[in-house]
C-alpha cells in the first residue's frame, strides 16, 4: 500500500510517499480503507519533533511511528476477532496512528459510525479539532448558557468548531480572526467579530466569562485583561517560542499563576473518545455543527498540506483524500 512516511524529524520535505506493508490487525483492531485524513497542527509537531519534549513520547532520534496522520475516515476492510461493533464495509471515522495511508489500523474504541450527513472529507476533519473544541468549552471552560465567550483563532480548525458549539450551548460569541476571514466567522454564527489586524481584543474594554485561545501568542497579562474577575481562560496549543517549549511556557505559567488569582487559567490536551465523537455526530445531524474545510489535497501532496496548515492561514480544516 502507499503511505506517507518519514525516517527523520524535520520540515515537511521529510515526508515521502512510499510503498509499505499493510498494518497487521490485532484482536481489538479495525483495518480501515482510508478515504480521507485530517491535517492539523499536531501533525506538524509530530513530524518536526518539536518542541523537543514531544520526542519523549514519539522517539528521541527518529519517529517511532513513521506514518503520519491522526484523523481518519473510511470503510472497514477487516475487523479483529474481538470486535463486535464493526464489520467489513461499514463507514467509520475517528483517530488512529498512521492515517496518511491507503490503509490504517485503528483501535475499535477510537472509531464511530460515520453519519450519512457527512462526506468522508468532512468526517476526517472532525475528530481531533472537534473534540478539542468541545472539551475546551464544556469540560475545561465549564461554559453555561448566557455567558460571553471570546474565541481567538475563530476561523481555524478548533476555532471554527468552537464558535458553532458555543452558540449551540447558548453563549454570546465573539470571534477573533484576520480581515479575509471575518465573513466566514460570521457565517459560523458568531455574534461579533474582531479583526485583529485592525484592533486588539482589549480595545473595546469588554470582559468575557470564557476566553478560548487556540494556538495564539498573546501574553497572559493581555488575555487576563479581557476576562471577568472569575472568568476562565483555556489555552489550546501554542506556536510561538523556542525549540524546547514552543508555547508550552505560556501554558505552564498560566497554570502556576492560576493558584494565586481569582481567574481560572487552564490548558488542555484533548482526547478523541467515542462518546464525544458521537456527541459531535448528533450535533452534525441536527444542524448545530458543520465542518469547515479550507481545501483538500491528494495523498501524494501531504507535504504541501502540512506546510499550508503550519502557515496558520487555513480557514477551517485541511484534509487529504486517498
Amino acid at each position: 500500500m502507499k503511505a506517507v512516511v518519514q525516517d527523520r524529524y524535520g520540515e515537511a520535505d521529510v515526508l515521502e510517499l512510499r510503498e509499505v506493508d499493510r498494518p497487521a490487525v490485532g484482536d481489538g483492531d479495525v483495518l480501515v480503507r482510508v478515504h480521507a485524513a485530517g491535517v492539523d497542527p499536531g501533525v506538524w509537531h509530530l513530524m518536526a519533533g518539536l518542541p523537543y519534549p514531544v520526542r519523549l513520547a514519539t522517539g528521541l532520534r527518529t519517529p517511532r511511528i513513521p506514518v503520519r496522520g491522526l484523523d481518519v475516515a473510511g470503510r472497514v476492510e477487516e475487523a479483529g476477532r474481538n470486535v463486535t461493533r464493526f464489520r467489513p464495509g461499514d463507514e467509520v471515522f475517528g483517530t488512529c496512528d498512521g492515517a496518511f495511508a491507503e490503509y490504517a489500523r485503528a483501535r475499535a474504541d477510537r472509531l464511530v459510525p460515520k453519519p450519512g450527513a457527512l462526506t468522508f472529507e468532512q468526517a476526517a476533519a472532525l475528530p481531533v479539532s472537534g473534540c478539542t473544541a468541545l472539551q475546551a468549552l464544556r469540560d475545561t471552560g465549564r461554559l453555561r448558557a448566557g455567558q460571553q465567550v471570546l474565541v481567538i483563532g475563530a476561523a481555524g480548525g478548533v476555532g471554527s468548531y468552537a464558535v458553532q458549539l458555543a452558540k449551540a450551548m447558548g453563549a454570546e460569541v465573539t470571534g477573533v480572526c484576520s480581515t479575509g476571514k471575518t465573513e466566514v466567522v460570521r457565517s459560523l454564527g458568531a455574534d461579533h467579530v474582531l479583526d485583529y489586524t485592525q484592533e486588539e481584543i482589549t480595545d473595546g474594554g469588554l470582559r468575557y466569562d470564557l476566553v478560548l485561545d487556540t494556538a495564539g501568542n498573546r501574553p497572559l497579562k493581555l488575555l487576563r485583561q479581557v476576562l471577568t474577575p472569575r472568568g476562565t481562560l483555556v489555552i489550546v496549543g501554542g506556536e510561538a517560542g523556542g525549540r524546547w517549549l514552543q508555547g508550552l511556557d505560556r501554558q505552564l505559567r498560566a497554570l502556576a499563576l492560576s493558584a494565586f488569582v481569582g481567574q481560572r487559567l487552564r490548558t488542555l490536551v484533548a482526547q478523541s473518545g467515542p462518546e464525544d465523537l458521537e456527541f459531535l455526530c448528533e450535533a452534525v445531524e441536527d444542524g448545530r455543527l458543520t465542518p469547515l474545510i479550507d481545501r483538500s489535497y491528494p495523498l501524494a501532496e501531504a507535504a504541501a498540506a502540512v506546510r499550508h496548515v503550519h502557515t496558520g492561514h487555513a480557514c477551517g480544516k485541511v484534509v487529504l483524500t486517498v
